[in-house]
Parts: C-alpha cells; sequence; structure tokens
C-alpha cells in the first residue's frame, strides 16, 4: 500500500469514526492526575521564568497555571504529569 493509499484509508477511517460507525478504529484514552503546577515547579528548583522556558511556554502562562485562572491541557498536562513524576526529565532528555 502507498502512502497516499494508507493516509486516504486512515482519513476515511475517522470520517466514520467520527459519524459514529465503528470502522476498527482504536481509540486510545490517557488519564492524567489532577496536577498542582506550582508545586511540580517547586520540585525542580526552577524559578518561574527558567519553568517556563524549559517547558517552552510564556512565562504568563505559566502565572495563570500556577493561580489557577487556567489549567493546562492536552500535551502540557502530559508533561507536567510526567514532571511531577520525574522532576528532572525535560533537563535528563534535553541535555
Amino acid at each position: 500500500m502507498s502512502a497516499f493509499e494508507s493516509i486516504k484509508q486512515g482519513l476515511e477511517e475517522a470520517k466514520s469514526f467520527s459519524k459514529g460507525q465503528g470502522a476498527g478504529a482504536r481509540v486510545h484514552e490517557v488519564s492524567v492526575p489532577e496536577i498542582n503546577v506550582a508545586e511540580i515547579r517547586a520540585k525542580t528548583g526552577l524559578s518561574q521564568a527558567e519553568f517556563a522556558r524549559s517547558i517552552g511556554v510564556a512565562k504568563g502562562t505559566l502565572l495563570n497555571w500556577e493561580h489557577g485562572r487556567r489549567i493546562p491541557t492536552g500535551p502540557a498536562q502530559v508533561l507536567l504529569a510526567l514532571i511531577a513524576k520525574k522532576p528532572s526529565v525535560v533537563q535528563d532528555f534535553l541535555n
């Protein structure tokens, strides 16, 4: 099967799935625990600016998370959950 055919098949399956037709699609759900961003950052020993820079977000975004005005979602939530388990994970990976 060519790359085009594979992509086309995947898109057709996604369309069917979105219409409620199973189409054999596999759905993966990831459950991420509730996180306390300020506590996670404190475990790393980094300042707000350093921590924000290390995970690729604006300092204002980090402040909103820490003060509860916003809640991290998607990849940011997963990354923060990983850092909660192993505070050095970003430094270990990027260095």
